[in-house]
Parts: C-alpha cells; structure tokens; sequence
C-alpha cells in the first residue's frame, strides 16, 4: 500500500483517551499524516507534556481551535469532543470540504428533538445534521462510502448492536423482548477525574447505573433496531461498571419466533450476516467471547447460544470501548469514505495476556 497519498488529518479534543487512542492508530497508518492536534484547557502545550510516554513518537504542540486554520490544513476532521461542541464546529467543516468524523452523539441522531431530548440542548444546524450516517460499518458500509460527515456510534450501541443486529434483520426474534445486560470497563467514563471512576470506589467492586431506560445510550440503540426491525422497537439496556480499564461484554437476550431453531443454526445466519465485515469474528459453538480477547483491537468477538427451556438465544458480544467502541470505528469510517482498504491501519492481534 506504499502507493497510498497519506491525507492530512487534524484531531480536535487529543487530550481525552479518544483523542490518544486516535493518535496512537493514525501514527501507524499509512494513508494518513497527523498535522494538527487542537484542544481548548490544553492549548498550548506539547502533546508529550499530557502523554509522556509518546514522546518519541509524536512531536506536535495542542493549538488553539480555529476552524479556518484547521479547515485550511486539513483534509480530515476527527471532533473528540464533549456532546453538544461538534454541532457547533461541523457546518463549518464540512461547508469547507472536510470529511468530517464526530465521536460524540451531536450527529448520531436521525431526529434532533430526540437529541435534545436526552442531551438536553437545542441545534440550529438540521440542514448539516441531515447529511449526516450513523458510522456503524457493518450495517451502513455503503452509506458511509458516500458520506462527508459521520456520526461515530457509542461503545455501548456498538457491542449492543453487532449482537442485535441480524436477530432484528432477519426477524428471527420478538423485538420488544430484547434485553441487554452490558458492562464496561472505567475508561469509557473518559479522563476527566471523577469520584466513582476513583481506584479505591471502583476496585473491588461492580454495579449497575442509569438503570430504568435512563442511560443516554437507550436511544440510540432503539434507533438502529426500529431501523433494522422496520418498526419502533423499545429495549432493555442496563449498563454496568466493571473494575478493569478497557473493554465491554454486552449479554443481549431475546425470545426466538421460531422455537425450533439451534444454536448452529443461528451461528450459521450471523456469518453470513457479518460474511463481508472483516472485523467480526463469529466463534464456534460452545465458546464465548473475552474482552481480553479484544483489548487493543478493531474486532468485535461474537458467541451464540440458545436456550431451549425458554426459547431465548443468548448473544454475547465482546469490544475494546476505546477502539472498536470509538477511535478504531472511526477510522474505519474513515477507511470507507476514502475507498482505502476498510482494515487499513487497524489492529487484529490482542494485547495478551
């Protein structure tokens, strides 16, 4: 792939574990130059001043946000940012010819009110928001293709969706009773210090949180699935706090339409779902995923299971939140819209033990 014209690329929020997660696979991407890295409380600084350890490897300042600046000397625009700035920032971008991938929730909305109603802020950017795909490579792959603006998917709707996903296409489920049982690990809660997050409150101990459908995460993964269902679909999402740093195992359980149907049967239809995405692996029966398995890596590891006494399947479906679940979906996205080979750049092999 030496023939690859390596695209100059800027990252806007670099200081949050998004940020370093994208630095550290762009750094290694051949398509790809890293020109700008921008943040606000950070400007100013050297990007080895937050990180030392990437001294070595990454000599840029963090620069002040300025959209003209950045939009002059860039081709490509990752927004890392906290929900309701990438809305501000993007119209502009994009009005100026970037391809633009945003890593918070501003575009992963079909509906703004849907938006403001979970996010609680109101937009003035419908036109822009329009155009935006939901940047789930497995189910938009084509769209994306197309697109200019992405609306990069949540850690939690990604794990939750690979193992929804072919049960609500090929209908082989009763929607309304799917339930999703996920557990994440401390760095989905980002870098910012927070209380709960502390070693000494998370260490050692394990619960849920927005229990009751209050976890912002709902909607957008009852979005994808009244999409793929071809109706509104109302789920069960509860999510958990595991004390490890990376990684999600999201447990989706649903009744099956047709209690005849067996474990290998259902192996049998999700790969030939997910035949043409090199990043999902569907495990062999009996085996069940580890986020371990996935920590470092694009890949999303999927186990099946049926169980007979209640004709539920059980799907298991396990992702690093920081690369899967964020910088690596991305580029992945990023991968499609620029016709690159859609692996390009993106780890397949662990970090193991």
């Amino acid at each position: 792939m030496g023939d690859l014209k390596r695209v100059p690329v800027g990252i806007v929020g670099a200081s949050g574990y998004g940020g370093v997660q994208l630095v550290r696979l762009l750094m290694d991407h051949p398509g790809v130059e890293v020109v700008y890295l921008g943040g606000e409380s950070s400007a100013g600084k050297s990007f080895s001043d937050l990180y030392p350890h990437l001294s070595h490897a990454v000599d840029l300042k963090i620069e002040a946000i300025d959209l003209d600046n950045i939009a002059s000397r860039c081709e490509v625009v990752f927004l890392s940012l906290p929900n309701g700035l990438a809305c501000q920032m993007a119209p502009k971008l994009v009005e100026k010819g970037c391809k633009v991938l945003d890593l918070s929730a501003d575009y992963r909305f079909t509906s703004l009110e849907t938006y403001a109603a979970w996010y609680g802020s109101d937009r003035n950017d419908e036109e822009i928001a329009g155009t935006a795909v939901y940047g789930l490579p497995e189910l938009y792959r084509d769209r994306i293709k197309e697109a200019q603006l992405i609306g990069c998917p949540g850690c939690y709707p990604t794990a939750s969706l690979m193992a929804l996903s072919p049960l609500l296409k090929q209908g082989l489920v009763l929607p309304e009773t799917s339930i999703i049982d996920a557990k994440s690990g401390a760095s989905g809660g980002g870098r910012q210090a927070k209380t709960n997050l502390l070693l000494a409150e998370a260490d050692n101990s394990f619960g849920a949180y927005s229990v009751g459908g209050r976890h912002r995460h709902t909607p957008e993964i009852e979005q994808v699935c009244s999409d793929l269902a071809g109706h509104e679909v109302r789920v069960q999402f509860t999510p958990h706090l595991v004390p490890m740093v990376r990684g999600i195992l999201a447990t989706v359980y649903a009744t099956l339409r047709d209690p005849g149907l067996v474990r290998e049967d259902l192996i049998t239809i999700f790969r030939a779902f997910y035949r043409s995405s090199p990043f999902v692996k569907v495990l062999d029966g009996g085996v069940y995923p580890q986020t371990k398995w996935a920590c470092g890596t694009n890949l999303c590891y999927i186990g099946i299971e049926v169980d007979p006494r209640t004709n539920r399947v059980i799907v298991m479906s396990a992702i690093d939140n920081l690369v899967k679940g964020q910088a690596g979906q991305a580029i992945q996205c990023l991968n499609l819209m620029m016709g690159w080979e859609e692996t390009q750049g993106l780890p397949q092999m662990c970090f193991y033990p």
